[in-house]
């Protein structure tokens, strides 16, 4: 039953309201003030109050407005009686909140007229905050199983999925397979996309994972969002290890194409740990486990690859979580070295640049390869304080033998995605050459050619800023990445080095004959200088002289040496016996 409260001053008035409402079948209340008004309606909270404004103490318009700064009773329908009908009056009551206005003396038609049109809309009010709160509900349903960037099933509906796929598997004796997909270097990538690129790139992935994982018929295919660059694929029942091999490589290839983002080409890889188990017993937080194990194995190489997860490997996973734990405190410690490789020019045999390469000596463990400490460097971030530290260290090192010899030395230090990514790069690089005195010329920066290419304008960008300095810039590891030297043009850079997989045992291997040769044609065309890594036999030398490379670095003059060693090898004038 409606429930109407009635606030009116005068008992006459108040008596006839009440006998008319309760003929309607209102139920019906009374107060005699405003004061009571009030709490009864905080009290009983009444569908409908019909208030006089002239009363004695609390007039109607004190009324409502305490009526409207409680939220119990904010949104209640009034209607002021009253025996004026100026328009300051009204506009008074209906700035406080008034829905409705009786002008004193009304008829019965007047007062249901108000009461009807009043309740209709509270009605309708109750209505759209109902649909409101379905709508809310159905919302937070959604997002409760759903990512809200990708739309991709969460961890929670994954759980559900896993269930079902669980059962079928257990019904034909078949296997429950978890693919763990995570973007490489992505930290990097997000430093120098922005926030909305990233967005737009994370959506873009998920598109594509979804266009290759298709449920058929019946069967039940999951792509979904673990964590920022994390993805989890739950395949249905396989026979054998193959069939997820065989997704694990589509997702590799698909994920590989360039991606347009703000008109600018974008290259990500992806690496990707696969854990499989018999459905008896499988479990989805151990098999999400072991493929997160098996996805670190594979970063911990090149990336852009997949591996089976194996039970040596979590062995290996806890060997580098104690490895991280000791590199966090290496550099305070002054636990790293550098040693230097020289680099050698074939027209004169000298040496005319070295390239600085770290070292970690543990105290337990002795001398660390940079293969096992980079990528651990690389995924906790300490990879900046300690790319720093080699920089200012190799560029005083420079500056010293340059003293000592009066001779221009170049020094080339290699430098991480993560570290070329930082915005402030070419201000950091300009005050470590101040504060060591090293002209800009005599510093070469070496970067691989993924490192361009994951983001073609901003590694421009940092490219010219670093060329308007006066810094060299060198091409790592060519030839084993993604991109042509035709496509590298877009950058500037003033050496190729060839990779060492090219110049081994090159006299014998009649596609890296062709391949190098190429390379340095090309390079020479655009007027690069190309540098061949890996020199460690004669043939190889001889091979390259005669195709006129323009500089070599191997074992076949030096290993890499500490700074001590490489300073005796400068003073006794060691070179490359020339060629005729």
């Amino acid at each position: 039953m409606t429930k109407i409260l009635v606030i009116e001053d005068e008992a006459e008035v108040r008596d006839n309201i009440q006998e008319i409402l309760e003929l309607e079948d209102f139920e019906t209340i009374v107060a005699p003030n405003g004061r009571i008004g009030v709490t009864l309606a905080k009290a009983q909270v009444p569908d409908l109050i019909i208030c006089d404004v002239m009363m004695p103490e609390l007039d109607g318009y004190g009324v409502l407005k305490e009526l409207r700064q409680d939220a119990i009773t904010a949104t209640i329908p009034l209607i002021f009686l009253t025996a004026k009908a100026e328009n300051s009056d009204l506009r008074q009551g209906m700035t406080l909140g008034a829905d409705d206005y009786l002008t004193k003396p009304f008829t019965l038609a007047e007062l249901r007229r108000a009461i009807a049109t009043r309740l209709e809309k509270k009605a309708a009010v109750v209505l759209h905050y109902t649909n409101q709160i379905k709508n809310l509900g159905a919302k937070l349903e959604h997002l409760t199983y759903y990512d809200s960037l990708t739309n991709l099933p969460n961890q929670r509906l994954l759980r559900e999925r896993f269930n079902q796929v669980k059962t079928q598997a257990d019904s034909q004796k078949q296997q429950v397979a978890v693919l763990l997909i995570s973007l490489d270097q992505f930290i990097s990538l997000t430093s120098s996309l922005g926030h909305t690129d990233t967005e737009v790139l994370l959506k873009a992935v998920s598109q594509r994972l979804v266009n290759q994982i298709k449920p058929v018929e019946d069967d039940i295919d999951t792509v979904a969002r673990l964590d920022m660059a994390q993805f989890a694929i739950l395949l249905k029942p396989i026979s054998c290890k193959q069939d997820a091999a065989n997704v694990a490589q589509t997702i590799l290839d698909v994920l590989s194409q360039p991606l347009l983002l703000s008109d600018r080409e974008v290259f990500i890889t992806s690496s990707i740990g696969i854990a499989f188990s018999l459905a008896a017993f499988s479990n989805l937080d151990n098999l999400i486990s072991q493929a997160e194990v098996a996805m670190r194995h594979t970063k911990q190489g090149e990336g852009n690859g997949y591996e089976f997860y194996t039970t040596e490997m979590t062995a290996d996973f806890d060997n580098r979580f104690t490895l991280a734990a000791d590199l966090y405190h290496a550099l305070e410690r002054e636990e790293f070295l550098l040693f230097y490789q020289p680099q050698v020019d074939l027209k004169t045999g000298q040496i005319f640049s070295t390239e600085a390469l770290v070292r970690w000596q543990h105290p337990e463990r002795g001398l660390i390869s940079p293969a096992e400490f980079i990528p651990l460097a690389e995924e906790t971030g300490l990879i900046i304080p300690l790319g720093e530290w080699v920089l200012q260290t190799a560029c005083a090192q420079a500056k010293a033998w340059q003293a000592a010899h009066s001779v221009p030395l170049q020094v080339a230090v290699n430098l991480s995605a993560r570290q070329f990514s930082q915005p402030d790069l070419t201000k950091k690089i300009v005050r470590v050459l101040i504060e060591t005195g090293l002209e800009p010329s005599l510093l070469n920066l070496e970067l691989t050619e993924s490192i361009l290419i994951a983001d073609v304008e901003a590694a421009n960008k940092t490219l010219n800023e670093l060329n308007a300095v006066g810094i060299q810039i060198a091409i790592d590891d060519f030839g084993i990445g993604y991109s042509s030297l035709s496509y590298l043009q877009k950058f500037s850079f003033h050496t190729l080095k060839i990779d060492q997989s090219f110049v081994r045992n090159i006299t014998n291997n009649p596609g890296n004959i062709a391949i190098t040769t190429a390379i340095i044609e090309m390079a020479h065309r655009l007027n690069l200088k190309v540098l061949a890594e890996g020199v460690e036999t004669e043939s190889e030398l001889e091979f390259l002289y005669q195709h006129q490379c323009d500089a070599i670095q191997g074992y076949l003059f030096s290993p890499p040496k500490p700074a001590a060693e490489l300073t005796r090898l400068l003073k006794a004038g060691q070179q490359l016996q020339q060629r005729k």
